[in-house]
C-alpha cells in the first residue's frame, strides 16, 4: 500500500507523521499550513497519484480541517480517480470543529474534537493495521498522551501538560534545516527531537530534563564529524553540506556565471557565504522568499546590486542587495521559482 499523508506544521501534525511513519516505513509526506498551502499540497498528491494506479493508495489528510468546498473539490476528484480504475482509500481525521460541515457531508471527514490529532491517528492505526501498536506502544502512548494534553490544553487534568509544553517549544523552534526548501529532512529532524523526547516522559522533572537537553539533541543530529561547535556554526555547516548535495538542482546562470537559487530560505548572509567559500565555482546566491522579497549575495564576481535592480528595481551593495518581485506567485513547487528567476535572468 502506498501512503500519501498531509498533515498540519505543528506539533499535532509531525506526530501524526511520527505515527504513520512507524508502520508506513515508505510514503510520502506532506506538511502545510491553511489556506493555499493546503490546496497546493493537495494538488500535488492527487498529481502523484497518477503515477500508481496498479496499487492500493491511502491518502491520508491529518490535524487540518478543510473547507466545506475543499472538501467537495477533493471528494469529487477522487471520485473520478476511483472511476478510472485507482484503488484509492480517503481518510481525514481532524479535531476542529470548524470542519463539522464537512463531517456531515463526507464519509471520509472523520471530526472528533475531544482529542487531538496525534491521539485520534494513533487510535486509527490500532483499529485499521494488526501488529501496529503492539510494537511501538510501550515508548509511543506516552508521547502521544503528552502531545493530546498540550494540543487540546489539558492544563490541570494531565501529568504530562507541562512536558508537553517543552515538546511544543521543542518543535517550533527546530528551525536549523529549511522547511521549504528540505521539507523531508526538516520533518526527519523534528520526529529525531520527539523520539529523543520519549526517555524523559516518565522521569520526576522530566519536562525541566528535557528543556535542558533540547540544544544537545539538535547538535547531535547536525554534527557531521566527531568536532564540537557552537549550533549555529554546526547549522550552517549542515546547510552548506545540504545545499551542495543538490546544488546542480538548484543551479541558475547569469552572464557565463554560476549562481545557487533557494526558497525561503531567510536570514542568507552567514550560509551564502559559506556555500560560496566552498564551492568557488559559484559567483552568486539568491534567496527568494514565499511573498517575492529576494536576498543577493556574491564574493566578487558578480555586482548583485545591479543585477537585483535589473531584476526587480532593487539595489544595496556589489556582494549584498535585495529586491521584490511584485509578479511573483506562492508557491510550493520549486521548479516554479527557478523557472520565474531563471527567465528573468536569461534577459539579463
Amino acid at each position: 500500500m502506498k501512503l500519501f499523508h498531509i498533515s498540519h506544521n505543528d506539533l499535532d501534525g509531525y506526530g501524526c507523521h511520527l505515527i504513520t511513519k512507524e508502520y508506513f516505513k515508505e510514503g510520502f509526506f506532506y506538511n502545510a499550513n491553511y489556506g493555499l498551502e493546503v490546496k497546493l499540497c493537495i494538488k500535488k498528491v492527487l498529481e502523484q497519484i497518477e503515477e500508481f494506479k496498479d496499487e492500493e493508495i491511502l491518502f491520508l489528510i491529518s490535524d487540518l480541517n478543510l473547507t466545506f468546498q475543499e472538501s467537495k473539490d477533493l471528494d469529487r476528484d477522487i471520485e473520478a480517480l476511483i472511476k478510472d480504475g485507482y484503488n484509492i482509500k480517503l481518510q481525514l481525521l481532524d479535531h476542529h470543529a470548524t470542519g463539522q460541515k464537512s463531517a456531515d457531508k463526507f464519509h471520509w471527514y472523520y471530526l472528533d474534537t475531544t482529542r487531538c490529532a496525534t491521539r485520534i491517528v494513533y487510535d486509527y492505526m490500532f483499529e485499521e493495521y494488526d501488529g501496529f501498536i503492539c510494537d511501538t506502544s510501550a515508548w509511543m502512548k506516552p508521547l502521544v498522551d503528552a502531545i493530546n494534553a498540550i494540543d487540546i490544553w489539558l492544563e490541570d487534568q494531565h501529568k504530562n501538560f507541562e512536558f508537553g509544553k517543552v515538546l511544543m517549544s521543542m518543535v517550533s523552534k527546530a528551525r536549523e534545516i529549511n522547511n521549504v526548501l528540505f521539507a523531508d529532512l526538516n520533518r526527519e529532524y523534528r520526529i529525531f527531537l520527539l523520539k529523543k523526547a520519549v526517555d524523559f516522559i516518565n522521569e520526576k522533572d522530566g519536562n525541566i530534563k528535557l528543556d535542558n537537553q533540547v540544544h544537545s539533541f539538535k547538535k547531535e543530529f547536525l554534527r557531521l564529524d566527531k568536532n564540537d561547535d557552537t549550533l549555529d556554526n554546526l547549522s550552517a555547516k549542515y546547510l552548506v553540506k545540504t545545499l551542495a548535495d543538490v546544488k546542480e538542482n538548484l543551479t541558475v546562470t547569469y552572464n557565463g556565471h554560476k549562481g545557487l537559487l533557494t526558497h525561503c530560505l531567510g536570514s542568507i548572509s552567514i550560509p551564502a557565504n559559506a556555500f560560496l567559500k566552498a564551492n568557488p565555482d559559484y559567483d552568486f546566491f539568491i534567496d527568494i522568499g514565499r511573498k517575492g522579497n529576494a536576498s543577493f549575495r556574491a564574493d566578487g564576481k558578480v555586482d548583485v546590486s545591479l543585477m537585483a535592480q535589473k531584476l526587480a528595481n532593487g539595489g544595496g551593495h556589489v556582494n549584498a542587495s535585495g529586491a521584490k518581485f511584485d509578479t511573483f506567485k506562492e508557491t510550493i513547487h520549486y521548479e516554479e521559482v527557478k523557472n520565474f528567476i531563471q527567465q528573468r535572468l536569461d534577459k539579463l
